[in-house]
């Protein structure tokens, strides 16, 4: 527990640190977008690429896979149930869809690194993987089937996919460690070197772009499906993990990916696709908060357990 602590106390340092830059206007709303993407398309797809080539393809945890890929699309499932709402609004119905399925990647990659070292990196690599482009067709699918505004613009979802910086570089990084080619020592360091600031890059921009005015605005609504994203992906990945076998690291790192709060991209995509901006930025604040409190009794809960 203590150990689990110590992983991700500095993460919430980071993004505290990232929201008190941004009130500061340390610097510009655009700036502070314009390092979110270089993040996207250079950093972390740097960052996987040199993970997934270091790691033992051959013993690659596929249960890992099917665990988190379940545990996702059950929750996008559990999320149709808020139709039932009294008074919801179908936009505001894709809006949960999306806050279930997605994840927080820098979160994962930064408690898989300091936890389990270049096996948890390349493990929450291989989780990305799987995670980011099944949360991509839910988001997109879910966001457009309950978008009200017929002049939104409709995104396919395996375009998407095909032009996806981190799905090519996992592409990329799979690729070399199922071939078996060794990444050349002048490219294997100027990857590091590139790789080395991006999760604290990608968790002060997290910070920068919350809105914490979102938590005075959030209502039951969103603490409840906040709470239901919170709990209910890990509960849905332990059961699948158990159910299948999955075991040691890779249990642990499918409990991570799935305890962290839904990712800081959402309210954008919400904005783009039809989807309740507003309530997809009170469930990210709530989350983020939240998930101080809930990540920490998970972890506790399965430690004591005795499931890793």
């Amino acid at each position: 527990m203590s150990a689990f602590l110590s992983a991700l106390v500095p993460i919430m340092l980071l993004v505290t640190l990232g929201r008190f830059l941004g009130w500061r206007k340390v610097l510009p709303d655009d700036g502070w977008r314009a390092v979110e993407r270089l993040t996207y398309v250079l950093l972390l797809p740097a960052l996987i690429i040199r993970a997934l080539a270091r790691a033992p393809f051959e013993t690659a945890p596929w249960k890992l896979v099917v665990v988190l890929i379940a545990a996702q699309c059950l929750l996008g499932l559990v999320g149709l149930l808020a139709r039932a709402w009294p008074g919801i609004r179908r936009p505001e119905v894709g809006s949960i869809i999306q806050s279930n399925v997605r994840w927080n990647t820098f979160v994962g990659l930064s408690l898989g690194s300091a936890l389990f070292g270049d096996e948890g990196l390349a493990l929450v690599s291989i989780a990305a993987a799987a995670m980011i482009p099944t949360a991509n067709i839910l988001s997109v699918a879910a966001l457009t089937a309950h978008a009200e505004r017929e002049t939104v613009v409709r995104r396919h979802p395996a375009a998407e996919l095909i032009r996806n910086p981190l799905l090519i570089a996992c592409a990329i990084g799979g690729g070399l460690a199922a071939l078996g080619i060794d990444i050349p020592p002048l490219i294997d360091s100027t990857l590091d070197l590139i790789g080395r600031g991006t999760i604290a890059l990608g968790l002060l921009c997290a910070g920068a772009g919350m809105d914490i005015s979102a938590l005075g605005r959030a209502g039951l609504k969103a603490l409840t499906w906040s709470l239901v994203r919170l709990l209910g992906m890990p509960a849905l990945a332990i059961a699948a993990a158990l159910a299948i076998g999955l075991t040691g690291t890779p249990f642990a790192v499918a409990v991570i990916s799935a305890s962290t709060s839904t990712a800081t991209t959402s309210y954008i995509l919400a904005r783009q696709l039809g989807g309740d901006a507003p309530l997809s930025a009170n469930l990210i604040a709530l989350q983020t908060v939240l998930s101080l409190i809930t990540m920490p009794v998970i972890w506790f809960a399965c430690t004591a357990a005795g499931l890793f």
